[in-house]
């Protein structure tokens, strides 16, 4: 096995999911609701989010969609709301999301790129949203690379946006691996031509990811020694 270089998704990823996400997303839709409680459920089930439980149902466009999708599921319920002031809205909420790490980054990051390994990042999230929480977390100048979904090279599943971080990075796609929680990522790497590691801090299951992965991590604090014993 050789490697080059390492793509991460962020959410579920660099971040745990659930930890970073459930409790924030509560919060962003009782304010949209501004009171109603009717339509805080309403904009809950539009993304599969159970709002009594404060968590996202797996097969939620939350989890591996993009922004965009997300604002097209609640729109319907906010008739005033425009898409992009929405879109906007919930980037820059999204920006100051409590961030709770898969593993410590700043020395897992430190010791990849010691290796020699090219770092970076491909959200759906928005490129302004990552760049902040991951200025935020003190680790941004590891990565070579951060794209989100508004980039300008598209979204995941499309492996566009893995293959212009090759491109960005000088790495071939088959010395490269992608590094995601949900399908998104995985098949994403696939079509790019790369290799593929899962990570179980998301919503996803060892069974949803195994058969679409070249192995499935805990966390991505596990990669360091995996490449070890797989050299």
């Amino acid at each position: 096995m050789s490697i080059d270089a390492i793509l991460f998704d962020k959410d579920g990823t660099l971040f745990e999911f659930s930890a970073t996400w459930d409790t924030w997303s509560a919060g962003i839709i009782h304010t949209l609701a501004d009171g109603a409680e009717d339509l805080a459920h309403r904009l809950a089930a539009a993304i599969d989010f159970d709002l009594v439980n404060q968590q996202f149902h797996p097969n939620s466009i939350a989890i591996a969609g993009t922004t965009s999708e997300i604002v097209t599921a609640l729109l319907p319920h906010l008739p005033g709301r425009q898409p992009d002031e929405l879109e906007a809205f919930l980037s820059d909420e999204a920006a100051s999301a409590p961030l709770v790490e898969a593993a410590p980054l700043q020395g897992l990051l430190t010791g990849l790129r010691e290796n020699g390994l090219k770092l970076g990042v491909m959200t759906n999230d928005s490129e302004a949203s990552a760049l902040s929480q991951l200025d935020r977390a003190g680790v941004r100048d590891h990565f070579t690379f951060v794209a989100g979904c508004d980039s300008g090279f598209g979204a995941k599943p499309d492996p566009d946006p893995l293959l212009a971080f090759c491109n960005a990075a000088q790495v071939e796609p088959a010395r490269t691996v992608m590094v995601g929680d949900s399908l998104h990522d995985l098949h994403a790497g696939r079509a790019a031509g790369m290799q593929s590691i899962g990570v179980l801090t998301g919503t996803a299951t060892r069974a949803d990811l195994s058969p679409h992965a070249d192995v499935v991590l805990n966390h991505i604090g596990e990669i360091p020694a995996w490449m070890t014993e797989n050299r």
